[in-house]
């Protein structure tokens, strides 16, 4: 059924970007913005006008995504081999050249006559002459041996430290190989009526499938039509310990946008396949603060099983009232909530990949002090005798378990029963921490 939106914020104009001739200059552009800007890597992808052919786009995200990826390794072996900062867009050129550079069997050669001659269509002849320079020495500093694992692996050397203490250097190695590899693209097969197709190949997670480049066109289609939703195979856990029941009233506390939603919902649906009473097996609502992501959870919702209720609420957790809920005639309080926290993500670096140049050192006790208090708030909505989930896609234990620890020791008659914590080089998947909760 449709979801209302009552939204009192202005949604962000984003900022339009033409694509260029062909795949290699559109990722000079997204680089150049986001060089210049620091934009989320998603959103610029999303900014990006359509006009490329579909090869060209794939080529210009995997050449962007590349030079995100390696900035850090790129930018140290650039450093004193300009007099002067030079303009944003030879910068772009030179970050494209040098993921290229960095590319398995590549031959520099060839990387960096290719690299100047299109350097003069989006350059001055001056610019390219730069470029054309401190290529050539870009590649030879880039073959050099790395001088730390941080820059060998185009990390922060903070965040590398802060791992190697709390999981050890060879566990570190590999996190960090894991973060700078290209992300696999997984989805969740949603119609249980219809045969999985042939070109989704099955994963060793029961309903998750591959998929595998060359059927991108099939893909969004069922993606539209609702039938598989891309979700990686870590989402499982929180869901895993939520176990939705038939009829069961349950709360996504932060929804957007709307993956575990509709998990919940399609985990409801299930729980009686064999009803035809008509009866409505459950109700799921929504709740996110007013943000431009409620227009993507809306649409999510509306994908929901036709026997499944669902509501979108928009809220914030933190000071929302049970008179709120009244008002949109809801209940105020659930048999089981799901709170999926927002985080530092560094379980899913893999995927977004420029997390680690946003992150900061400091970041991390305030999220945590973020979640404490959005889990107390979520467990003043759960019923007595009712299940709360935690869950986040990091993989640090001071916003898992320790969380979970500050939350036991302030908060009267709750229980941890169950905990998973998912770390990608052992799992196979992105990280991700999940507690199971229960009021008593």
């Amino acid at each position: 059924m449709p979801i209302p939106v009552k939204q009192g914020f202005q949604k962000p104009r984003p900022l339009p970007l033409n694509p260029g001739s062909d795949g290699w200059e559109t990722a000079v552009l997204l680089t150049e913005r986001w060089l210049a800007r620091q934009d989320r890597v998603d959103a610029l992808l999303e900014q990006l006008t359509p006009g490329l052919p579909p090869q060209e786009r794939a080529r210009a995200q995997h050449l962007f995504y590349g030079a995100v990826r390696w900035a850090g390794r790129i930018e140290s072996a650039l450093a004193g081999l300009m007099s002067r900062p030079p303009r944003t867009k030879v910068r772009a050129v030179l970050f494209v050249a040098g993921f290229e550079l960095l590319s398995p069997d590549t031959e520099a050669a060839k990387v960096v006559h290719y690299v100047v001659g299109r350097a003069k269509t989006v350059t001055s002849l001056k610019e390219a002459g730069l470029i054309n320079a401190v290529a050539r020495k870009l590649a030879s500093r880039l073959a050099e041996t790395p001088t730390s694992l941080a820059d060998a692996h185009a990390h922060p050397e903070w965040l590398v430290a802060r791992w190697e203490r709390q999981f050890g250097a060879d566990a570190t190695r590999q996190l960090l190989e894991w973060n700078q590899q290209p992300a696999p693209v997984y989805a969740r097969w949603r119609n249980p009526a219809t045969p999985v197709p042939d070109f989704l190949t099955a994963s060793r997670w029961p309903g998750f499938y591959e998929l595998k480049a060359g059927n991108w066109e099939a893909v969004r289609a069922l993606a539209q039509s609702g039938d598989l939703y891309l979700q990686d195979p870590s989402t499982r856990l929180a869901l895993e310990l939520l176990a939705p029941r038939r009829a069961e009233i349950m709360l996504d506390a932060c929804a957007a946008p709307g993956g575990k939603s509709l998990m919940i919902a399609d985990a409801l649906s299930a729980a009686a396949p064999t009803d035809t009473t008509g009866a409505r097996l459950g109700h799921v609502v929504a709740l996110d603060e007013p943000s431009a992501r409620l227009d993507r959870l809306k649409e999510n919702l509306n994908r929901v099983p036709t026997n499944v209720t669902v509501s979108l609420m928009p809220a914030d957790l933190r000071s929302v009232s049970a008179r709120d809920f009244e008002s949109c005639n809801l209940p105020a309080n659930y048999d089981a909530v799901l709170l999926d926290a927002p985080c530092s993500n560094t379980g899913v670096m893999r995927h977004r990949i420029d997390v680690k140049w946003r992150l900061q050192e400091g970041d991390f006790a305030k999220h945590a002090t973020q979640q404490v208090d959005l889990l107390k708030a979520a467990a003043r909505l759960v019923r007595e005798g009712g299940r709360l989930v935690y869950s986040t896609c990091s993989i640090e234990p001071v916003e898992n378990g320790d969380v979970v620890q500050r939350f036991l020791k302030q908060a009267r008659g709750w229980r941890l029963d169950r905990h998973v914590v998912a770390l990608p080089w052992i799992d196979g998947h992105d990280g991700a921490g999940a507690f199971l909760l229960r009021r008593q």
